[in-house]
């Protein structure tokens, strides 16, 4: 695994509250690097990277949550140097895994975990029926696209969906069969964040983050469906340095 941040600021300079980034199903490090140019010096984006990807990909990708959750942090803790205010940001699989990773930084005290954001996910342990694990493959990528609403176009070269279908069939392994590790509520604020005409996220579903927080809860939406960040990442993040603030 590798992590990718952005540059950072000039030296004696105070440093920037980090947005580490996670990421949804099939995804890598790299969709979120546009996201440093969109905060300027507001935040450091720092997006992590699973294995099965860019240039993890011939490493075995995780199946489960809780592995990936104690490696993304070992891999966090590199980039971490002294006191460092942190917040946490993840899309659908990245949500859960957001919050895995949000109750392991307890373990790091000098960390202060300024908020968790949590995107296009129903909150832990809610599992829908419909599943897409261990469906023939062009089944399984007609319910991936059903359930993201969203259908990359590498996946209709036929090399390019032979490399990245076995790390995004891990990453949807992964997500359907999560169980969240710890029951106790998270003592850090929560923001829930949906795109308004997601039909795969209810606003029931997303506003159900509120019962693992002992802290504030906000619900969110923004224009689009489910996978809305792509379009709407000026909004997105305008948002998030807002409340963080």
């Amino acid at each position: 695994m590798s992590v990718a941040t952005s540059d950072v600021g000039p030296a004696g300079a105070r440093k920037r509250t980090k947005l580490v980034c996670l990421p949804f199903a099939g995804a890598g490090a790299a969709f979120y690097h546009p996201w440093s140019a969109l905060t300027g010096q507001a935040l450091e984006v720092v997006p992590l990277q699973l294995p099965g990807r860019e240039r993890q990909v011939d490493i075995e990708p995780y199946r489960d949550a809780q592995r990936a959750a104690e490696g993304l942090l070992a891999d966090l803790r590199g980039v971490l140097s002294g006191a460092e205010k942190v917040t946490l940001f993840g899309h659908s699989l990245g949500a859960v895994l957001a919050y895995e990773l949000a109750h392991r930084l307890g373990s790091i005290p000098e960390v202060e975990l300024v908020r968790l954001f949590v995107s296009g996910s129903p909150a832990p342990g809610m599992r829908r029926t419909r599943r897409a694990t261990g469906l023939p493959d062009e089944e399984f990528l007609l319910r991936v696209k059903e359930f993201a609403g969203y259908h990359h176009e590498a996946l209709d070269d036929p090399e390019l969906r032979e490399l990245i279908l076995p790390t995004l069939r891990a990453d949807v392994e992964m997500h359907e069969n999560y169980l969240p590790s710890i029951e106790a509520p998270l003592a850090v604020p929560i923001t829930s964040i949906r795109g308004s005409e997601d039909d795969l996220v209810t606003v029931e579903e997303a506003a159900s983050w509120a019962s693992v927080t002992s802290r504030e809860f906000d619900l969110a939406e923004l224009p689009g469906g489910h996978m809305y960040l792509t379009d709407a990442a000026p909004a997105l993040l305008r948002m998030i340095i807002a409340t963080v603030r």
